[in-house]
C-alpha cells in the first residue's frame, strides 16, 4: 500500500535523506511539491494552481485525456520491444516522415530524449558541462553561438550570418592543421540553454556547406523546439529557409507528451553506411508499441486543436506584450523567439548588456510566489524562457505579462529607495 499523502517538509526531507544531491530541485531554497497536473496548470498538495509557462515536455498540455487513453488502451494489449513485428511502430515512422523532409526517411528509435551529459561521449560535446569537469577534450571544437544579440557579431553587423559561419570554417581548417577531420556538427536549431536565441537564416546552410566538404554531417537538434513549437513551421530547422536540410534530426521531449520517447531522423545513405559497420542498433524500450502508440497520439492532438497555428497567434500576442513592457523597462534588454518559444533577455546596463543575473533570479522566485512557474537560461542565467504547454492561450499571456510588469516596477522603486 502507498503512504498516506506527507506534507511537503516531510517530503523534502525524505528527498534529501534518500535522493542524490546532484539531482536539483526547481526554487531549492522554498520548493514546490506538486500533486497534479492538467492542460497548461499544475496544482500543489494544497489545491494550489500554478500557470506551468516553462514545461515543453508535456507539449499538448499536461495529463491530455487523448495521450492518456492511448497509452492505457495499448497497455492494456502489448508492450513489448522491436524485434516483433507491430504496426504502431511503422505507422509512426510514416506519419513522422510526412512531416519532415522526403530526403529524412529513415528512423531509430530510442526511449529518451535529451542528451544532457549523462554518457562521457555526450558530456564532452556539452560545453555547459564538460567546462565544469576535466574541461574540453582535443577532439571537441566549440563554434561561437550565433547570437545576434550579445554574442561577436551582433545587429548592426553587416553580414552576421557570414561571420559566424566563418567561425565554423575557421575551426575546421585550424583542426585540419593539426591532421584531425571533421565528423559532425551538433547545434540546437534554436539554442535554448544558449539563451533562448534565434540563429539568422542562412546561417545553417552556410555552415552546412563548409562541415559536409570537410567530410562531416550537420545534425539538427530539435528536442527542445520541435514539433510545431515555433509556430510558422512544424521543425525549428525550417527557419533557416526551404533550402535547407539537415543530414540528421534529433527529437525528444515533447514527442511522448511526458513519455520517454525519442527519435532519430536520417538519409538512406547514412543508415546505409551504418548498417555497414556490422553493429547492431537495439534499444530495449526504444519503439515499443505503447510509446508508439502515445506518439501518434501527440500527432493527431497537434493536428486536431491546430496547435501550430495556436502556437503562431499566441506567440505573437506574447511577443507584442513583452516588447511593450521593454519600451517601459530598461531592464528588458531583448525580446526574441518565435511561436511559443521566447527569450526575455535581462540586462543591468544598456550599453555593455551586462547580464542581470540576480535580478532575473529575483524575478522568478517572485513570480513563483504570484503562482507562475517561469525559469531563466543563457549562460549568465538571465534570459526568461517561455516554452509553455501549446495550449498556453491569450489570457495566460496577458496574466503573465501584467504581473512582470507590476514585479518589474516594484524592483524599480525599491532600487530607487536604497
Amino acid at each position: 500500500m502507498r503512504p498516506a499523502q506527507r506534507s511537503r517538509q516531510e517530503t523534502l526531507a525524505l528527498r534529501r535523506q534518500l535522493i542524490g544531491s546532484s539531482c536539483k530541485l526547481f526554487f531549492s531554497n522554498d520548493p514546490v511539491k506538486i500533486v497534479k497536473a492538467k492542460g497548461q496548470y499544475m496544482y500543489d498538495e494544497n489545491g494550489r494552481r500554478y500557470l506551468d509557462c516553462i514545461n515543453n515536455v508535456a507539449h499538448v498540455g499536461h495529463c491530455h485525456p487523448d495521450i492518456v487513453k492511448a497509452a492505457h488502451e495499448q497497455n492494456q494489449l502489448l508492450n513489448t520491444n522491436s524485434r516483433y513485428l507491430h504496426d504502431n511502430l511503422v505507422d509512426y515512422a510514416e506519419r513522422l516522415s510526412k512531416t519532415l523532409p522526403e530526403k529524412l526517411c529513415i528512423f531509430y528509435f530510442l526511449n529518451s530524449g535529451a542528451y544532457h551529459g549523462h554518457l562521457t561521449s555526450l558530456i564532452d560535446i556539452s560545453p555547459y558541462k564538460f567546462r565544469n569537469l576535466e574541461g574540453q577534450k582535443e577532439w571537441v571544437h566549440v563554434a561561437p553561438v550565433p547570437d545576434t544579440y550579445r554574442g561577436l557579431y551582433r545587429e548592426d553587423h553587416e553580414d552576421s550570418v557570414t561571420a559566424y559561419a566563418n567561425e565554423v570554417k575557421n575551426i575546421i581548417e585550424q583542426a585540419h592543421k593539426r591532421g584531425r577531420k571533421i565528423a559532425a556538427f551538433f547545434v540546437e536549431s534554436l539554442p535554448s540553454v544558449g539563451g533562448q536565441i534565434i540563429p539568422p537564416a542562412g546561417y545553417f546552410q552556410k555552415v552546412a556547406e563548409h562541415v559536409r566538404k570537410a567530410g562531416g554531417v550537420f545534425i539538427a537538434d530539435e528536442i527542445q523546439v520541435g514539433f510545431g513549437r515555433i509556430g510558422k513551421h512544424f521543425w525549428a530547422f525550417q527557419l533557416q529557409g526551404e533550402d535547407f536540410i539537415p543530414d540528421i534530426v534529433t527529437m525528444g521531449k515533447p514527442i511522448g507528451n511526458g513519455h520517454p520517447i525519442a527519435c532519430v531522423a536520417t538519409t538512406k545513405e547514412i543508415a546505409e553506411a551504418f548498417a555497414s559497420t556490422g553493429v547492431e542498433y537495439f534499444n530495449t524500450f526504444g519503439g515499443n508499441p505503447v510509446s508508439c502508440a502515445i506518439g501518434l497520439a501527440v500527432l493527431d492532438v497537434i493536428e486536431k486543436e491546430h496547435l501550430q497555428a495556436h502556437a503562431t497567434e499566441v506567440g505573437n500576442f506574447l511577443m507584442k506584450l513583452l516588447k511593450e513592457q521593454k519600451i517601459k523597462h530598461p531592464i528588458i534588454g531583448d525580446v526574441r523567439g518565435s511561436g511559443l518559444f521566447i527569450g526575455v533577455d535581462l540586462i543591468k546596463d544598456q550599453a555593455q548588456r551586462t547580464p542581470a543575473t540576480e535580478e532575473a533570479e529575483h524575478l522568478i522566485t517572485r513570480l513563483k510566489e504570484e503562482y507562475i512557474l517561469l525559469s531563466t537560461d543563457g549562460p549568465g542565467r538571465n534570459v526568461l524562457k517561455f516554452k509553455p504547454p501549446m495550449c498556453f492561450n491569450m489570457e495566460d499571456a496577458k496574466f503573465v505579462v501584467d504581473t512582470i510588469d507590476k514585479l518589474l516596477t516594484d524592483m524599480e522603486k525599491e532600487h530607487l529607495d536604497q
